[in-house]
């Protein structure tokens, strides 16, 4: 398999539809693409202090030679960032240069400029129209689809949110090449779920050697976990069935992040979370065939952590303020094996036990 020049398209089902571009050379190319989907308008470009350096400039150069006006705002960058200051000084930022429903928002940055971008959009003048440009591996093949955008509340994350869907996605994999190990590992965790969750072949993507930035199947994975999610969203676009599954470690991993303070990262927390819970479906005998050894032996061969330090008890008590919680009920994604997985509805009493069957001590 090799990494082709040729740009993937990938259609979004949704209502409305959107296509997710994914190949070198997009940033470049951005403002004759949104062109072909919208009149020349004001584009207000939304990034953090860690990817505005590298992309803003060639982003805003490319809109402009398009037609469009171009505004940018940029915050500093970190999850501690994704909160309620931050989602107001990014609408008032939106209101001081008078954008209107007929204007686009674009989301430069990865998976919390996507969030944070995405909610601005959802809320000024109650919706207006966003592109997601995602530049990291983890908003590549999740963060940018689906429509989901959230800032993260003092008692959890992604506790405050919108379902928006963007006008288009655009994957420059070029900017992959920037990332640091850590940075790219994060995004590695959410694509080596998402071949838990449905594909053999794509966990094995994983599994027969790490992926860099440079692997020949990078295109190629990305664009197997957009089709996958998009699948999903179509058939399940606010997460009443279906779409749950998509939150494979997430339980535990949003209890890690927020249990460290938000020091580790979202991927390697999903990581651990997934680990977790694959060892607790083992211990539990909820799996049709062994799974945890595989998975934490590929999430280590990948940069990324396969257990936590932290407490079961501390990580249960964080767990119950997770958003998939439904009053004394919380739902698991149990991984059955690799390519399969399946939802559990359990009482919140039971969770500290499984926490306690999957954390490796």
């Amino acid at each position: 398999m090799s990494q082709s020049h040729t740009i993937r398209d990938i259609p979004v089902r949704t209502n409305p539809p959107y296509t997710v571009s994914i190949g070198p050379g997009l940033l470049d190319q951005c403002g004759g693409r949104l062109r072909e989907l919208m009149a020349p308008c004001h584009v207000a470009v939304i990034s953090d202090s860690n990817v505005a350096p590298l992309y803003l400039t060639r982003t805003k150069a490319s809109l402009e030679a398009a037609g469009f006006a171009v505004s940018s705002c940029t915050f500093p960058a970190g999850e501690e960032n994704k909160n309620l200051r931050t989602l107001s000084f990014l609408l008032e930022f939106l209101a001081r240069q008078r954008l209107t429903r007929t204007d686009c928002v674009a989301a430069l940055g990865g998976g919390v400029t996507g969030d944070m971008a995405g909610l601005a959009a959802a809320l000024y003048l109650r919706g207006v129209r966003y592109v997601q440009l995602p530049t990291s591996l983890l908003a590549a093949v999740d963060s940018s689809v689906g429509g989901k955008t959230a800032v993260d509340l003092a008692a959890g994350k992604n506790l405050a949110g919108a379902f928006l869907q963007p006008a288009a996605v655009l994957c420059d994999t070029g900017c992959l090449s920037t990332l640091t190990p850590e940075f790219f590992a994060d995004g590695a965790a959410e694509a080596i779920k998402t071949g838990v969750l449905c594909e053999e072949a794509l966990f094995g993507l994983w599994e027969a050697a790490p992926v860099t930035p440079d692997s020949p199947v990078l295109t190629e994975i990305i664009a197997r976990c957009v089709a996958y999610k998009a699948g999903v969203v179509e058939r399940d676009e606010k997460e009443q069935g279906e779409r749950k599954l998509l939150n494979l470690g997430h339980t535990v991993g949003h209890a890690i992040e927020k249990c460290s303070g938000y020091t580790i990262p979202h991927g390697h927390a999903v990581a651990a979370g997934m680990a977790v819970m694959a060892r607790a479906s083992e211990a539990l005998g909820w799996i049709r065939e062994p799974v945890a050894d595989r998975i934490a032996a590929c999430l280590e061969r990948n940069r990324l952590p396969a257990g936590t330090d932290l407490s079961p008890e501390a990580l249960a008590d964080a767990a119950l303020s997770d958003k998939k919680r439904a009053g004394d009920e919380i739902t698991l994604v149990v991984p059955e094996a690799v390519g399969r997985c399946t939802l559990k509805k359990l009482p919140v009493t039971q969770l500290l036990p499984v926490i306690r069957a999957g954390v490796r001590r």
